[in-house]
């Protein structure tokens, strides 16, 4: 069991866990602007990217959640929106 001197303060994962939003919000835009309008989706990324910021950011804070597992969904989310880019080059 780990040292509960060791645990981060909630402050510091919340802000890591707001950096992580926008890889994590970028991704989510345009995959929602492939499931709009498929591989040819033009400009429509405009206006997608942004309400997957907004998203992503609000995960980040939302306070229901807790810090660490807010952190970990956003690591994930971009990790996983990463490989699926890699894979479709």
């Amino acid at each position: 069991m780990p040292d509960s001197s060791s645990r981060f303060p909630a402050w510091l994962i919340i802000g890591v866990a707001a950096v992580m939003a926008f890889p994590f919000g970028w991704g989510l835009g345009l995959f929602l602007a492939v499931l709009i309008a498929g591989r040819e989706f033009g400009q429509l990324p405009a206006g997608t990217i942004p309400l997957g910021l907004l998203g992503g950011l609000g995960l980040a804070f939302w306070p229901t959640i807790k810090p660490v597992t807010r952190l970990k969904l956003l690591a994930v989310g971009t990790f996983v929106f990463l490989v699926f880019a890699w894979l479709e080059t």
